[in-house]
């Protein structure tokens, strides 16, 4: 997408060919900046402490972190440890782990001395492969929001209602549910997006709404528990999130407060979609409430926030007592009932065993 007149992917490869720049989320919307990483140590923290975040994104981020390593240490205990160092930065996104496993499975025939030049072309590839992904998942939904559209008055706007940042900034490009929103807009479909706030991290209030601005997208910042009022007048036409990781039956894990939209949806017959590349579904895990780890992350996200002062700092306040400790479970789980349909890259699937193996029938 653009910045400005520039177009920016996330990740990007420094002109030494060796590390990686990124664009540090952390300081949006107030501040665009690019920090260059050149180590696994600076991959993790990257990672772990969100410069970089949404699903797609860390497990792309990841890889550059093996190629990193491969060009320090291409030994078969050097390709081991970063596996294990990288792995466990944040647990519960399941592209993390494809990626570390992806590029271990790649490197692991290969001699050492040919490993370096191979983990950096095939990190490019995953990358590259990511961006395709969502392009097709960006038609898929596009499709929904079109039959929507023809239902509607002419002129009449699409209104949508997304939850955290599942946008280009949580991949390399296109974003997974603000794909369609983009490609509507390409098309002249008009379009108005609700934007979560996303407490704790403030994820829609400050990436979504960065981006839907800048792409010249209609969009208006809500509370997180206004959804649902809107939903009960008429005010939502439609659902789309993201999501981290969604398992063999259809269960999504989500930014937490996603299942409360998921819910709200269903007592107003909104249709719920949720848009994932495939590389998100982790056939392994069948039922995500009792299977899925969900990462608990310091109560300070809570407790404290970022923002921007009226002189122009950027400034973090407290907005609770200093003696009230807090919980921050960062994620929860939809039940795959509540989910009309799983954009992915090859169709809309049934968030169903059966829905997901029909869409990809070389995992049956």
């Amino acid at each position: 997408m653009n910045v400005g007149e520039r177009h920016y992917r996330t990740i990007w490869l420094s002109d030494d060919r060796q590390s990686v720049e990124i664009i540090d989320q952390r300081w949006l919307p107030h501040e665009f900046r690019v920090e260059t990483i050149g180590t696994v140590a600076g991959i993790a923290t990257a990672i772990r402490d969100m410069w970089v975040r949404g699903a797609p994104l860390i497990g792309v981020t990841a890889a550059y972190g093996v190629a990193i390593q491969m060009k320090d240490d291409p030994s078969d205990e050097a390709l081991d440890a970063v596996w294990e160092t990288l792995s466990k930065t944040r647990p519960t996104a399941i592209n993390l782990r494809w990626a570390l496993d992806e590029m271990r499975r790649f490197l692991k025939p290969l001699a050492p001395e040919e490993r370096a030049e191979a983990a950096y072309r095939r990190a490019a590839e995953i990358a590259d492969e990511d961006v395709g992904l969502n392009r097709a998942i960006g038609e898929n939904g596009l499709a929904i929001i079109k039959e929507i559209a023809a239902k509607k008055k002419p002129g009449e706007t699409v209104n949508i209602l997304t939850h955290c940042n599942a946008g280009w900034l949580a991949t390399v490009d296109y974003g997974t549910a603000t794909a369609p929103i983009y490609l509507a807009t390409e098309a002249g479909i008009p379009v108005h997006v609700y934007v979560d706030e996303t407490r704790p991290r403030n994820q829609g209030a400050q990436l979504t709404a960065w981006e839907m601005a800048g792409h010249g997208v209609p969009h208006t910042l809500i509370v997180d528990n206004a959804g649902g009022h809107l939903m009960q007048h008429g005010d939502i036409d439609m659902v789309i999130v993201g999501t981290d990781r969604t398992t063999a039956n259809g269960d999504v894990c989500n930014k937490i407060g996603t299942y409360l939209k998921a819910l709200a949806a269903a007592d107003n017959d909104v249709p719920f979609y949720v848009a994932l590349p495939s590389p998100t579904i982790d056939w392994t895990v069948a039922d995500g409430l009792a299977e899925i780890p969900i990462e608990e992350r310091s109560g300070d996200e809570v407790s404290l926030v970022w923002g921007k002062t009226a002189d122009g700092r950027i400034a973090q306040v407290r907005v609770s007592p200093d003696a009230t400790p807090a919980a921050n479970p960062a994620f929860d789980v939809t039940p795959a009932r509540l989910v009309t349909g799983l954009i992915t890259e090859r169709g809309v699937a049934r968030a169903s065993r059966e829905g997901l193996k029909a869409m990809f029938p070389e995992r049956g």
